[in-house]
């Protein structure tokens, strides 16, 4: 799931080729406290400060149309840029996708995106995959009812989107009717659960090789990435630990640039000090994608986990406690630290919390101390307090300065979480991916060490 995560945040948006232009985005975007937005597409990222009252005008050159991904820290949706657009946004960032509103060329486009972003919003995934079939199946008739009516009703500028678009809405419920057996499972806590055999089931028609889609819907993203998946999976030895043996041949068989180079980044996430074969799949990543952006990031991460090998030096940290104070790696000094890199949202860290309190007992009064560490985004402060208190959470309870941008996670090149981490009495590093508490091989671990 922390793959998906990602995935979804590094390829959501979408790029069609074109000449370069020059494209002009301005605005004004109130109540942005850092004054910073972005503007992210296929290797390319434009990092805009705001004037003191949220105005700002950017132009940039770009050899694509399509959507690029526009954030703030605490909002983001897609917008779309063509050739020789001259786009005007405003909105309010406490409100954001009900006050965003476009003028200028493209607008029209970009104003139906804003309000597909609405109705998306409004979508409680959890209660919705909760649903028995019937319900789950008339809730969605009624979503994509409401999509086609604005698509319907909006008298489009572009015909190339207007086309795509249509497709677009068709990939989103194929993802809902993919997606329903294992979601519904997870949330009605129903193991085995099997649908009907007149649930509709996924289009056997849909050409998971397909540049175009790729390129503009992010629905069929994430049906192309569970494709990717499933298929790599079946290929999987119980033995193996990594995927990137078997995948790897799968992403070398397809033609579109676009989804080998988004695949790629799934792999990268197995470069890792954890992985012995690093330094081949560095190297084979670096062969196999074209995104300049992606191979300058995968060679700093490569060169980060070098530096991480047992016996280096731990990077520290200087963090918020939850019980008063701060708590530095330096003060735990004298006892092996075993840390818990997590967040209140992240699915895959709460699913360790019981096998990680059942650690923490088996090894209570031993030379061990558990150091959880959150990386939620400074607003949720509370929201972490209050999950600490209600789960009952043991061991040191720290709060990261900076989420993901926090110096301890950048200098351990964290990019997906859960993430575990053995400390030794001295200092120095033990594992840099050490096994998780669910996992026999920790409890192996520190039988080994003696703990």
């Amino acid at each position: 799931m922390k793959n998906v995560a990602y995935l979804l945040l590094v390829i959501g948006f979408s790029a069609l080729a074109n000449p370069v232009e020059t494209v002009t985005v301005s605005g004004k975007i109130a109540n942005v406290a850092d004054r910073k937005i972005s503007l992210r597409g296929e290797s390319f990222i434009k990092e805009i400060t705001l004037k003191p009252d949220g105005s700002f005008s950017e132009t940039f050159k770009t050899d694509y149309n399509g959507t690029y991904l526009l954030s703030t820290a605490e909002n983001r949706m897609s917008v779309y840029l063509t050739r020789a657009t001259n786009l005007k946004i405003t909105a309010d960032n406490q409100d954001f996708y009900k006050s965003i509103l476009f003028t200028g060329k493209g607008s029209t486009e970009n104003q139906y995106i804003a309000r597909k972003t609405a109705v998306s919003m409004m979508i409680n995934q959890e209660e919705m995959y909760r649903l028995d079939e019937n319900a789950f199946l008339s809730k969605l008739k009624e979503i994509v009812a409401a999509m086609q009516s604005n698509y319907d009703t909006t008298k489009f500028e572009d015909n190339d989107f207007k086309q795509k678009e249509a497709k677009n809405i068709y990939y989103f419920e194929q993802l809902y009717f993919q997606n329903y057996p294992s979601y519904h499972a997870h949330y009605s806590k129903t193991e085995n659960f099997k649908p009907t055999a007149s649930f509709p089931k996924l289009d056997a028609t849909i050409n998971f090789d397909d540049e175009s889609a790729f390129l503009f819907s992010n629905p069929y993203k994430q049906l192309v990435n569970a494709k990717f998946n499933e298929t790599a999976e079946s290929k999987m030895k119980p033995t193996d630990q990594f995927m990137s043996a078997v995948a790897l041949p799968e992403i070398k068989k397809l033609k579109s640039s676009s989804i080998k180079n988004a695949l790629s980044q799934v792999l990268s996430y197995e470069i890792s000090s954890g992985n012995p074969n690093s330094a081949e799949l560095y190297n084979q990543l670096m062969a196999l994608s074209t995104n300049a952006l992606f191979k300058k990031d995968i060679t700093e991460k490569f060169n980060k986990i070098k530096t991480l090998s047992t016996g280096k030096p731990s990077p520290g940290f200087d963090y918020e406690n939850y019980k008063g104070g701060k708590t530095s790696l330096e003060s735990l000094k004298g006892t092996y630290v075993y840390i818990d890199v997590w967040a209140t949202w992240c699915g895959p860290c709460r699913q360790e919390i019981p096998s990680l309190q059942k650690v923490e007992e088996q090894f209570k009064g031993k030379n061990v101390r558990f150091v959880s560490i959150s990386i939620d985004a400074r607003k949720d402060n509370e929201k972490w307090k209050k999950m600490v208190a209600d789960k009952l959470l043991g061991g040191i309870q720290l709060f990261a300065d900076n989420d993901w941008n926090s110096k301890f996670v950048k200098d351990y090149g964290i990019d997906g979480i859960p993430r575990f981490i053995l400390i030794g009495p001295d200092g120095t590093i033990v594992n840099a991916d050490a096994p998780r508490p669910s996992d026999p091989k920790l409890i192996e671990l520190f039988t080994d060490l003696k703990i």
